[in-house]
């Protein structure tokens, strides 16, 4: 079923540019929910995380629907500060295939939203994007 998942994943035609990126955090020690928003190329605290989110996209209206963020996310407290746990595409249809590796945190992409609007037709789907499917 991964293998499946993957290959849906891959193939969907994440082209439509958001501006904001909606992130659901949790902290496994204390059991709390977060809702995180963030702009493209923001930075956001989240416990001992920063993440900063490069840019997100979604799926025509014509597509199945998936959201796909590009995060960065660093340690910047205690013995690790400054690596970083992750660093990619995390997909809202799947938050598995690509997941946060970390102890006390998990993060999740929820939604993208604020569309850009792009000024030329032709500049929908950059190849920025098409560089990371």
């Amino acid at each position: 079923m991964a293998g499946l998942l993957t290959a849906t994943n891959a193939s969907a035609a994440l082209d439509i540019p958001h501006q904001r990126i909606i992130l659901r955090g949790l902290d496994k020690v204390t059991a709390r929910i977060s809702r995180l928003e963030l702009d493209v190329g923001e930075r956001v605290q989240f416990g001992d995380l920063a993440i900063t989110a490069q840019i997100c996209f979604e799926t025509p209206p014509t597509e199945p629907p998936e959201s796909a963020a590009f995060l960065e996310i660093e340690e910047t407290e205690g013995p690790h500060r400054g690596e970083r746990p992750f660093v990619g595409w995390m997909y809202a249809s799947d938050p598995g295939y690509s997941a946060l590796e970390h102890p006390v945190y998990d993060v999740w992409v929820i939604d993208c939203q604020e569309p850009v609007e792009a000024t030329d037709p032709s500049s929908t789907g950059s190849p920025e994007a098409t560089e990371f499917r």
